[in-house]
């Protein structure tokens, strides 16, 4: 079903694969009738060709790129405007469009809602930008339908900002590497490797293109084959997916942790620029006639089945066949998962989901940016066709991506096929996929077509003794569950016809709502701001030594961005800084607010001109042990503040938050093993925190032990490669030496991490 090459691979004429071994420069020669270099073949990808015409440094080695367009939604870019206004802000350069997707149905909170998105609009008319209104667009279906375009880059800050299937190379970071294109600055990266993935085949009835996302990801993920790379999609099966289904895979992409996407492109994609009135955004992309990949994956689309990635990853995958037939197995090992998972915080058990034999779920979602596309629902109604989803607990919400999408439903029939069935039709809302819609009751087991199955972004909360679950599949073979009343259902089981309906896009829906500045700024307009819209606290720059407290330690296989800084309800707080640090690793540990805000009154004394002895009794005693050896330091030089470990931090959402909350509560660093996402170590970086690295084995320290840093100002300076830290033993009054690594940073990053943070790197005074 699916292969990976160990080593690397050629692409020849874009349908023969050679591998990368002794033999191979001769095997190209005798195909291609000349001479090849490995260094040619590596310029003749699609990601290289796109990141050349992007870059603005003069080399290809060492990248700063200039995005076309960029895209943020309303968890975000109330920060990130904040962000950018305080470092000077004018006009935003490029066109960037603010969406409102992700708390347009919140019920709590007040006005807090609305006074973001009047923020937004108010942002877009001052500053030259669009504002799509709630309800109008998911972010990533609007950007397909109204920004993507061949041989474009995107940037967003959200992480699933994938339109490589449309000829787009769009990658998803967090707020302040957004702030720096704001700002005409750059996003600065090695080149990435590219791994190519060969699509042979063509999918048979049933399976969708989540399908085919699951069975990547299930391949890739845990052993790293496309961490931070570019996934390249090529070969003949290409031509069999529609531009829905290729959109389908790609978006899922992020949850192989890969840096950025892009497929090769035909009159498939031609076609769907044309439908969205926008042809002239095409663009015909392939690989060269031999062209080099890092690594390679071949997917024989014919082999795949319906899949389900069970809780609480979307790397834990199986056939759904696999679950039916292994039923209590399977159930006993994703249990044993979630004692992982969930730190054994609740009582948790999926075995009282087997009724009679087969395992019957609570709940269906279809939505977002995954879920929500038009064909998707389409086949779901062709499948529910018929059928009832019953009157008994099982509940079954539908989310179209976009308005456009909606409109075209109601004028084929789709929607009235699936209301008929007793499901719920509603509006454009990314909700479901991060627990702020749709959360299903205590011990729910939901199956869902979104994007993420992490604990607790259904919405549930250990603290409070709550847990429910989320497994990710495919709209087909949910609504073939559906029609069995959650009776666990692959949609290859269902006989019936799935039909190909035509899809007519109507602009005037945006057109009568959607404010487009046409990249026109008005200085003349006021923002709008709200009770709840707070300017970020002041930060201080790094000083010449550190102390740190551990105030948390995380020894989980991964950490994703939810367990550090919960999504759902939190969310209110998005335009908050201090309100939303509070929430800071709540779910994962409770006793990390506490503790770092308690060591912070250390710091905020001496950058008051106090001594911080008189705000933390530790302070003189630690500092005592330090001076035994390191006369020098005094409360002048050295800084005061909190760091955490964890093994691999960072999987998951681009939202900064995970590493501002952090800063905003005195966080200096992070300790890490590796770290699971580029965009999480780049979002320590912005918030001026150190990104240290320390091999795997036993730790040198514990929660709660003070960490001194000497020299830390002077060795990320003079980019020191090993940086000297020591554990401060008071108990033993000595200094235990241990040595970690920052890992590669760029001339910016270091300067970043000096000021404190991008804002005051970027300040205007």
């Amino acid at each position: 079903m699916i292969q990976l090459t160990q080593g690397g691979a050629y692409l020849v004429n874009g349908t023969e694969i050679v591998p990368d071994t002794a033999d191979a420069a001769a095997q190209i020669k005798n195909k291609t009738g000349r001479e090849v270099s490995k260094s040619e073949a590596a310029q003749n990808t699609m990601a290289y060709g796109i990141l050349r015409d992007h870059n603005t440094s003069g080399n290809m080695e060492k990248l700063k790129i200039r995005f076309d367009k960029l895209t943020s939604h309303d968890i975000t870019f109330v920060g990130i405007i904040q962000t950018a206004r305080a470092s000077g802000l004018k006009r935003f350069p490029i066109p960037y469009v603010l969406t409102n997707c992700h708390n347009s149905l919140c019920a709590v909170g007040g006005t807090i809602n609305e006074d973001d998105h009047m923020f937004g609009l108010t942002c877009a008319k001052k500053y030259g930008g669009v504002y799509v209104p709630p309800h109008q667009a998911v972010i990533h279906q609007f950007a397909r339908e109204m920004l993507a375009g061949g041989g474009k880059m995107i940037l967003g800050s959200d992480s699933h900002t994938r339109y490589g299937a449309l000829g787009t190379m769009a990658m998803g970071e967090g707020g302040p590497e957004l702030v720096k294109q704001l700002l005409s600055q750059t996003y600065d990266i090695n080149m990435p490797d590219v791994v190519g993935v060969y699509l042979t085949g063509s999918p048979i009835k049933g399976v969708g293109p989540q399908d085919v996302a699951l069975a990547i990801i299930g391949a890739v993920f845990n052993n790293g084959y496309v961490k931070n790379k570019v996934m390249e999609f090529v070969g003949p099966g290409v031509a069999s997916l529609s531009a829905d289904f290729r959109i389908g895979i790609d978006v899922m992409t992020t949850e192989t942790t890969c840096l950025s996407s892009i497929w090769q492109t035909d009159e498939q994609i031609r076609e769907f620029y044309d439908i969205h009135g926008r042809v002239e955004e095409y663009k015909e992309l392939k690989p060269g006639d031999v062209a080099y990949y890092d690594g390679m994956i071949t997917v024989d689309l014919s082999k795949i089945r319906p899949m389900i990635a069970m809780p609480f990853h979307p790397s834990n995958t199986y056939t759904i066949d696999e679950v039916n037939a292994n039923l209590k197995d399977i159930l006993h090992d994703v249990e044993e998962r979630a004692k992982v998972s969930l730190d054994g915080a609740v009582p948790y058990s999926l075995q009282d989901k087997i009724v009679n034999g087969r395992f019957m779920v609570d709940q269906g979602i279809i939505a977002g940016c995954a879920g929500g596309g038009f064909e998707n629902i389409c086949a779901a109604a062709d499948i529910l066709k018929g059928s009832y989803i019953g009157s008994d607990g099982f509940t079954l919400s539908v989310y179209p991506a976009s308005m456009p999408i909606y409109m075209e439903l109601i004028k084929n029939g789709c929607a009235a096929a699936i209301l008929e069935t007793g499901a719920v039709l509603k509006t454009a809302f990314c909700g479901p996929c991060f627990g702020a819609g749709d959360t299903p009751s205590n011990n729910a087991f939901s199956i869902r077509h979104s994007t993420r199955n992490f604990p607790n972004r259904e919405g549930s909360k250990l603290q409070n003794g709550q847990i429910a679950s989320v497994a990710l599949m495919d709209a087909r073979s949910i609504a073939a569950t559906a029609a069995n009343k959650g009776m666990l259902t692959p949609a290859t089981e269902f006989d019936g016809e799935i039909g190909k309906y035509r899809y007519h896009f109507d602009a005037d829906i945006y057109k009568n709502r959607v404010f487009d500045s046409k990249g026109v700024a008005d200085d003349s307009v006021q923002i709008q701001f709200g009770p709840n819209i707070k300017d970020w606290p002041a930060m201080g720059e790094l000083p010449d030594n550190l102390v740190l407290r551990v105030v948390s330690e995380i020894h989980d296989p991964v950490t994703t961005t939810d367990e550090l800084i919960p999504s759902g309800e939190t969310s209110s707080y998005r335009s908050n800084p201090l309100g939303l640090a509070e929430f800071a690793l709540s779910r994962k540990d409770p006793e990390y607010v506490g503790r770092a805000k308690d060591i912070q009154k250390a710091e905020k004394a001496r950058m008051k001109g106090e001594h911080p002895c008189q705000a933390h009794p530790d302070v003189k005693p630690v500092m005592s042990v330090i001076k035994k050896t390191f006369a020098e330091a005094s409360h002048v030089n050295t800084g005061f503040g909190s760091t955490i470990f964890a093994v691999k931090p960072g999987d998951g959402s681009a939202r900064e938050q995970a590493a501002s909350c952090q800063k905003v509560l005195g966080g200096w660093a992070n300790i890490a093993n590796e770290y699971a996402t580029k965009r999480y170590r780049s979002n320590l970086i912005n918030w001026g925190m150190l990104p240290f690295l320390i091999p795997e084995g036993e730790l040198p320290f514990k929660n709660l032990d003070y960490l001194f840093f000497p020299g830390i100002r002077k060795a990320v300076e003079e980019k020191a490669d090993v940086i000297k830290a020591y554990k401060v033993s008071v108990e033993e009054d000595r200094l235990i030496e241990f040595d970690l690594r920052l890992g590669e940073l760029t001339d910016e990053e270091r300067q970043i991490i000096l000021k404190g943070c991008l804002i005051n790197y970027n300040r205007v005074d």
